[in-house]
């Protein structure tokens, strides 16, 4: 299973980017769990300057962006 953390306060993009996560996993049949991090502290163990901030397998792939959806299944493919 690949672990997926959303990275951000709750803003509109931070929602907008689990969205198209969401809809990236569930298209493409991925066994993905995923986890929102809200949390000021345990966001800078990434050491992210913007959020919203995507990491997958405990590894920052994309942060201050919404990443295109090709970009995102490249990514849980590699998971």
């Amino acid at each position: 299973m690949v672990s997926v953390k959303i990275l951000g306060s709750g803003c509109a993009n931070c929602k907008r980017l689990e969205s198209v996560v969401a809809r990236v996993i569930a298209e493409r049949n991925i066994d993905a769990a995923i986890e929102k991090v809200t949390d000021y502290a345990q966001m800078m163990r990434w050491n992210i300057m913007q959020t919203p901030g995507l990491v997958i397998n405990d590894t920052l792939v994309s942060a201050g962006r919404i990443p295109s959806e090709s970009e995102i299944a490249g990514w849980l493919a590699q998971g």
